[in-house]
């Protein structure tokens, strides 16, 4: 299982860069511009799932709920105001952070996850990374619909195509 989650966690920062490289090659204020969607804009999708990356690292490294909230909180102020450019650097950092983590922990072995509506679950980090990915691909979808609303073309960033980026 621990190849298997480290290939989609390349496959999550593999994905995330053919956003980036998307979205450098549309005109600034679309990434700003407001829209009907889950987020407001573009950007505003961006540092929500970097956030979120930062959220589960730190639940993966066994910070507390209350903790990750407030480091997190923290986060959340320092990304206001960037742009797609500062927020990609954020997450190159955040994947060499995933990445160390990987090489020093079993990704097969069960952890403890709190929520305090929702009690503890113990559950292999390998599940976690699936569910990093899964999240990640949901608001990447998310980002290609804005596009494509704005009148642009989305980025094509299918688990498909990156198995055969991979293997040529």
């Amino acid at each position: 299982m621990k190849q298997d989650a480290v290939r989609f966690y390349d496959y999550h920062l593999w994905a995330n860069e053919r956003v980036f490289q998307r979205l450098r090659e549309v005109p600034q204020e679309v990434c700003e511009q407001e829209i009907p969607s889950v987020f407001p804009t573009i950007t505003k999708t961006l540092q929500h799932m970097l956030r979120t990356d930062h959220v589960w690292l730190l639940a993966m490294k066994g910070e507390s709920y209350e903790n990750v909230g407030k480091i997190v909180g923290a986060l959340s102020q320092q990304l206001e105001g960037k742009g797609p450019e500062e927020l990609r650097k954020g997450f190159i950092e955040i994947g060499e952070k995933f990445k160390d983590f990987f090489a020093q922990t079993d990704l097969d072995a069960k952890a403890p996850y709190t929520h305090p509506a929702m009690g503890t679950i113990h559950v292999p980090y390998s599940e976690i990374v699936q569910h990093v990915v899964n999240h990640g691909t949901y608001h990447r979808g998310n980002i290609s619909a804005m596009l494509r609303q704005l009148g642009h073309a989305g980025a094509s960033h299918d688990y498909i195509y990156f198995l055969f980026e991979q293997n040529l």
